[in-house]
């Protein structure tokens, strides 16, 4: 699926990021991450603002994992296998997840929303193991806003560092590439000639 995350904040703001994190969580594959960085970039340049950005988010992300919760403890694994397969969620990434939740519960939810494979599952399985919803919702909560924060604010800290270097990048970048495309063009022709006298 491609998507155009930038067109889709420019055009819907702050809804658009709560939908595009919302839907993410139910298993559908939006990019939440490149979502979260570019929000971050947007928000150096100053089309959004930092607390109503990390609402939206955090928001998004929580209501789709509580459904996905949802889903998971009403309908169990064999409903979510057999239509998830079309979005990703295989039995064999079910049996994965599975085997680590039942050993590591609360480190699966606080550290599983950073991993792009993982964190789609996370939700589903706890609902299927039956986790208390209120532990479930504590510790997505503590991850949520830990996932959140570090994406956004990494995409603040990319937008502040590239208008300040931009100009001089663009300055120097072209030269450079040229100088090192005829450096290693007159290498090969070196070693090219050093072979044929060979």
């Amino acid at each position: 699926m491609h998507i155009h995350v930038t067109a889709l904040i420019h055009q819907y703001g702050y809804v658009g990021v709560f939908f595009i994190l919302l839907l993410e969580m139910i298993g559908i594959p939006f990019p939440a991450e490149t979502t979260l960085t570019i929000s971050g970039i947007e928000l150096s340049n100053g089309t959004f603002q930092l607390f109503p950005l990390l609402l939206a988010a955090f928001l998004g992300n929580m209501l789709g994992s509580a459904i996905a919760y949802g889903i998971g403890r009403l309908l169990g694994r064999p409903v979510i296998t057999r239509f998830g397969k079309y979005i990703g969620l295989t039995e064999e990434r079910f049996d994965k997840a599975e085997s680590a939740f039942r050993r590591y519960q609360a480190w699966v939810v606080l550290i599983g929303k950073f991993i792009a494979g993982i964190r789609v599952l996370v939700p589903y399985v706890a609902g299927i193991e039956r986790m208390k919803f209120a532990t479930f919702v504590v510790l997505n909560a503590i991850s949520a806003l830990a996932w959140v924060l570090t994406f956004t604010l990494l995409g603040r800290v990319i937008g502040v560092e590239w208008s300040k270097y931009h100009a001089v990048l663009h300055q120097f970048l072209v030269p450079t590439i040229i100088v090192a495309v005829l450096l290693v063009g007159l290498y090969a022709g070196w070693k090219l000639r050093k072979k044929k006298r060979q």
